[in-house]
């Protein structure tokens, strides 16, 4: 097998995950730009002009100004090569996210200084929790008024359990935004509003020493305050150490302003030093080692119609192991076939481009004519095994779906099962119906609105919502040794079964699914769908 470490070690493959609005599209943006991606970063919001951010390339997030799906992004810097993930901050997408991370060795967070931790972060940092992954922290928006310093990391050590090492420290905020503290360098970089759109300005370095100099550029009352701080901050925050950040326990945190630009590159560097190369992965088989194995990877996510004018869709695959060469023939485990992935690319938000070679940590996108699922492995020729699989969340919100123009039945039923299958919805029929009567479900109640957008605007069907009560779902693990017809129920519980055939039982009250067991001996529920 050829070396191919050189090329996987110079790749770092990361996450930006952040409550909405603090500031995630912008430093996806400003990232971009030192790679030279963009001369000029989009504005957010679309309001002022008409450039929206790179990434955000659905229409309904053009509308809206927020991200519904998440975007890869590839770029070069300083000699490494840098896949970015950039996912949606709405709650109501969490699942996609979840996703995502799924296919990502680090993550960074993203926190408005003024706002501290927020509900999406903590959900979020569970997951990174529950993987293990490495979290660098970005404290942005100091050109605003922003909390107390001390406050902000207190908050991020207790909300979400893990202990903080500042990088740098802010002098002031909004107004009073005069730079950083480098602590590793013991200088203060100074702070310049440069223009929105264009690279960092020049930032002077004061060394703590150089007294007069640093009076004249931030003040003696910035100063003194500056002094006090270095010394508390010496004496009590934890010390940096590159294996507890790596095994997540520890996170190194940032100051700075995406949006004016200041603090972005110095993130960046530092990050890319302590980010890990791509991770090992599981498998049924072990461990699989990305340098020391041919080229395998796994469906991390499945979007439609990203090319209005082809009514195509694309399987995302995160690169765990070799080179992927766009001659070689590969096997999808699950389909049980050898195969040539078709149109192999790389996906830059909206943009294409097709690769004749990618590597371990890669992202690459691949038309897919319907075969692929969420989760499913592909793997070289000879080899035989799967990745871990990635777990359906339970929906929370429930509603029936009518169709107003019932002769546009076909594409109806397209439609719903194409973007059902990247994952977003989930659709039931209630038993013994058909799909006469569909019952969609989906984590957060803005997913609806999506749904109904993109059915109208891709698929030329018009449907009507019908809200249910119900708020819980469970899956009949042992369905082999259950008559559902003689199933003893409550009555607020529905009986309906997935695209796969899988019998599932809805519930309007939390209480009901003990009475269900407790009349039922034997039956096994479970929270998560196994597909």
């Amino acid at each position: 097998m050829a070396d191919y470490t050189k090329e996987i070690e110079r790749r770092r493959t990361f996450a930006i995950i952040s409550h909405p609005d603090a500031g995630k599209t912008t430093l996806t943006e400003k990232f971009l730009l030192y790679g030279g991606q963009i001369n000029l970063a989009g504005s957010v919001k679309g309001k002022a002009t008409a450039r929206h951010a790179v990434s955000d390339w659905m229409e309904i997030e053009k509308e809206r100004g927020i991200s519904v799906t998440s975007s890869v992004l590839q770029f070069e810097y300083d000699g490494y090569c840098i896949n970015i993930l950039d996912t949606p901050g709405h709650q109501d997408f969490s699942e996609d996210t979840y996703r995502t991370l799924m296919a990502a060795d680090s993550a960074v967070m993203v926190i408005d200084a003024s706002k501290g931790v927020e509900a999406q972060t903590r959900k979020l940092f569970k997951v990174c929790g529950m993987r293990g992954i490495p979290i660098f922290t970005f404290i942005n928006k100091m050109d605003r008024d922003a909390n107390d310093t001390f406050d902000l990391l207190d908050e991020i050590e207790k909300e979400l359990g893990i202990a903080t090492c500042p990088m740098n420290w802010p002098i002031g905020s909004g107004k009073g935004f005069k730079g950083v503290y480098d602590r590793q360098k013991s200088c203060v970089i100074t702070y310049s509003d440069t223009e929105k759109g264009t690279k960092e300005g020049e930032a002077t370095e004061i060394l703590l020493e150089d007294e007069d100099r640093l009076l004249q550029y931030i003040g003696d009352e910035a100063e003194q305050k500056l002094l006090d701080e270095i010394e508390l901050l010496d004496g009590a925050s934890a010390v940096f150490d590159l294996e507890k950040v790596r095994a997540g326990k520890l996170t190194p945190v940032f100051f700075g302003s995406a949006l004016t630009n200041f603090g972005v590159e110095i993130f960046l560097k530092h990050f890319l030093q302590m980010a890990t190369t791509p991770l090992p992965r599981k498998a049924d088989i072990g461990i699989i080692e990305p340098a020391e194995r041919d080229f395998s990877a796994f469906v991390f996510k499945i979007q439609a119609n990203m090319n209005k004018a082809h009514r195509d869709r694309i399987a995302f695959m995160r690169i765990c192991s070799g080179r992927f060469d766009a001659q070689m023939e590969v096997k999808h485990v699950q389909g049980g076939r050898t195969m040539r992935l078709s149109q192999p690319q790389q996906i830059m938000a909206d943009e294409r481009k097709i690769l004749a070679e990618a590597y371990a940590g890669d992202i690459i996108g691949v038309f897919d004519p319907g075969i692929f699922s969420i989760g499913d492995t592909i793997c070289s020729p000879k080899d035989q095994f799967m990745y871990e699989g990635i777990p359906t969340f339970a929906p929370e919100h429930f509603a029936r779906v009518r169709q107003i123009d019932t002769m546009k039945r076909k594409q109806f039923v397209k439609g719903i099962n194409q973007i059902a299958q990247e994952g977003a919805i989930q659709i039931f029929q209630e038993v013994n119906s058909g799909m006469e009567e569909i019952i969609v479900g989906v984590v957060g109640v803005l997913q609806f609105d999506v749904l109904k957008y993109r059915l109208e605007n891709e698929y030329n069907v018009e449907i009507r919502l019908e809200n249910l009560p119900y708020e819980h779902i469970r899956w009949i693990e042992n369905k082999s040794e259950v008559d559902l017809d003689k199933l003893t129920g409550t009555s607020d519980m529905k009986k309906i079964m997935d695209l796969k055939g899988n019998p599932l039982l809805l519930f309007i009250n939390a209480w009901s699914v003990g009475m269900v067991l407790d009349r039922n001996p034997g039956l096994v529920l479970s929270e998560f769908g196994r597909g």
